[in-house]
């Protein structure tokens, strides 16, 4: 539309077109003002219909936690000696007390070779075979480990330095590190078992390319095996397994670390002990308690929010979004109802008040702490009033229970999800009305305009033409001598 055009209408005969034409139209779109209205009305409705959504999500999220066996097996471990003895329970092992004594700690075998000027000191060319097993002694033997095959490492030139032998020992992956030892006197290569326990000591075969393989010069400096004698290097430290007693039955372990000893526990010995260690293993109650608590915050959080959409703020002169709303009201009945109701799950605790979760006026559930603490002391039974699943019954579990609601509720044709789906479709034909209403508004203020324009030309021309008469009437007058 020329926009130009119209807003030269009226100039001709002072008709104010564009001002006749915009009331016009406003009072056509009166009908599009009532659809936005309720348009509006329903989208805010979608809306708390998404965060009811996401509130009863965390309820249900919060009653699965209660329903899982394992929330209900978590354990802590406290050491009397956590510097010499400690433990990480994996969250279901057993509660109990163990006495853990230590004699001998896991260790690696270590070697170190004689000192040399520097580490880029020439050591020498040849073949070191490296043998992962275990030693025996008077007399000194080695039994190989069976799983695995003997490494063999060629030092040849340009190699044969001690920095550039001990990468080569390195590189090799023999289950054996290297390192060098920088002190006052010079350098020296230390040569380590990968691994702790008995089972991954080492010995070194050389053969020297200096055809001496038995003396401390070239690169039988490196050579241990007391077997035949030709050991050049110093063992500072001969690999053992770790030998301790737990509730006095004696175990021996390769590594510092048992995985396996204790159900659910990972121990960890780090020194000796002068006597028994006292590990303690018990059900981590506060962590349960935080789950419980953390549901009736869940809860609440969804009451008090049900309440907020559904009432009318006497005070603030407002109603909730979803006042009125029969699916609304009708889910809150219900949920209180279930939080009030009993369950016959266990004999010990029948409702959330027993347990120390008390039903308010307003629908929220108090903690009360003596009654959480005193049911925590019940366990079994407090497990089985949450979790404990007996298909529909009277006698399933307050969480189940609430679970249970929560998935109907959000489920595919469940209550919020059918109401959700109602609120789009409504949204959705206000929307297609509004367009199509929106566009007979336009054919509107085109045949208006169009109208009106040529009733201001009309009465423009017939202005002139009253103009031009009168002037006609007065020459002719003045003709005539009247």
């Amino acid at each position: 539309m020329d926009i130009g055009t119209i807003s030269s209408a009226g100039i001709g005969s002072g008709l104010d077109v564009n001002s006749i034409v915009t009331q016009l139209l406003a009072l056509e779109r009166k009908p599009i003002q009532l659809l936005d209205a309720a348009k509006s009305k329903l989208d805010t409705q979608l809306s708390s219909y998404g965060k009811l959504q996401a509130s009863l999500g965390a309820v249900r999220d919060a009653a699965r936690a209660l329903t899982d066996p394992g929330a209900w097996t978590p354990t802590t471990v406290t050491s009397s000696d956590a510097a010499a003895v400690s433990a990480v329970s994996s969250g279901n092992s057993p509660p109990g007390n163990y006495a853990v004594e230590v004699t001998r700690l896991a260790a690696a075998q270590s070697l170190t070779s004689t000192t040399l000027p520097s580490p880029s000191s020439v050591v020498g060319t040849g073949t070191l075979t490296i043998e992962i097993g275990r030693w025996f002694t008077n007399p000194p033997d080695f039994t190989p480990n069976a799983g695995l095959n003997s490494i063999s490492i060629v030092i040849g030139p340009g190699e044969d330095t001690l920095d550039k032998v001990r990468d080569k020992i390195n590189a090799a992956g023999a289950g054996i590190t290297a390192s060098i030892v920088n002190d006052a006197s010079g350098a020296r290569l230390a040569i380590r078992s990968r691994d702790t326990g008995e089972e991954n000591g080492f010995r070194i075969s050389v053969a020297d390319d200096d055809g001496n393989g038995g003396d401390g010069a070239g690169l039988s400096m490196l050579s241990f095996n007391p077997m035949n004698g030709a050991s050049q290097m110093t063992q500072a430290q001969a690999a053992a397994n770790a030998a301790l007693t737990i509730n006095g039955i004696s175990i021996n372990s390769a590594s510092n670390t048992l995985t396996d000893v204790l159900d659910g526990l990972t121990v960890r010995v780090s020194r000796l002990t002068a006597g028994p260690v006292d590990l303690g293993v018990s059900r981590a109650t506060e962590v349960i308690k935080k789950s419980i608590t953390d549901f009736a915050d869940a809860y609440n959080g969804l009451v008090k929010l049900m309440r907020e959409q559904t009432d009318y703020n006497e005070s603030a002169k407002t109603a909730g979004a979803l006042q009125g709303d029969r699916t609304a009201v009708g889910l809150l009945y219900k949920l209180r109802t279930l939080a009030g109701g009993s369950t016959g799950a266990t004999a010990a605790f029948a409702r959330l008040a027993d347990i120390g979760l008390e039903p308010q006026r307003d629908g929220t559930l108090k903690l009360n702490d003596t009654k959480l603490d005193s049911a925590l002391g019940r366990i079994d039974d407090l497990k089985a009033f949450f979790s404990r699943d007996d298909v529909g019954t009277a006698n399933d579990g307050f969480g189940t229970m609430l679970r249970q609601f929560a998935d109907l509720s959000l489920g595919t044709d469940g209550e919020i999800s059918t109401k959700q789906a109602s609120l789009r479709s409504r949204i959705d034909g206000i929307s297609e009305r509004t367009t199509r209403m929106e566009d007979r508004l336009l054919l509107t203020e085109k045949r208006l305009r169009e109208q009106y324009t040529k009733l201001d030309s009309n009465m423009a021309a017939l202005s002139s033409l009253q103009a031009y008469v009168s002037q006609q009437v007065t020459q002719w007058n003045r003709s005539t001598g009247n």
